[in-house]
């Protein structure tokens, strides 16, 4: 009979066998506490980096963007906070820390805030624009008109 002394509320023979690897897309599920309840909280995003493989210290970095603002969130790989974590999508990277996804996420949208200035600049006047007023007002009258007839 041997004695089994549980130190850690974490399954600790599934954490190191977790397979996330930089690239993959990632769904977290985390423990928060509020007024004595505990709840989960996902947060889904892209790993971008694994550092310290499968150690003590190990952790890896999601980033995600959220309402256009890049959130990212660094994950102690044993922390007691994280109740499960599903890999959702696979991709094949060419490196081992994907920092430059947040240089190309920039890029990115700053590309589209110029193509969005670019679309519509002209500035319509108030007067034309009460003249389209009234033309509707019109054919809304002209309509009601020709229903009741």
């Amino acid at each position: 009979m041997t004695n089994v002394v549980k130190t850690s509320p974490v399954d600790m023979a599934a954490r190191k066998e977790l397979d996330v690897r930089p690239g993959d897309t990632v769904r977290v599920w985390q423990k928060i506490e509020e007024k004595g309840k505990v709840r989960l909280q996902a947060f889904e995003g892209l790993v971008i980096a694994r550092k310290h493989g499968r150690e003590a210290g190990g952790t890896f970095t999601v980033r995600r963007v959220a309402s256009g603002v890049g959130v990212e969130k660094i994950y102690p790989l044993y922390a007691p906070m994280i109740d499960r974590v599903e890999v959702i999508k696979r991709s094949r990277v060419r490196r081992a820390k994907l920092y430059f996804i947040r240089d190309k996420a920039t890029r990115e949208s700053r590309r589209q805030l110029r193509r969005s200035k670019m679309m519509d600049t002209r500035v319509t006047s108030d007067v034309v624009n009460k003249e389209k007023a009234a033309a509707l007002e019109k054919a809304a009258k002209e309509a009601k008109e020709a229903v009741g007839a």
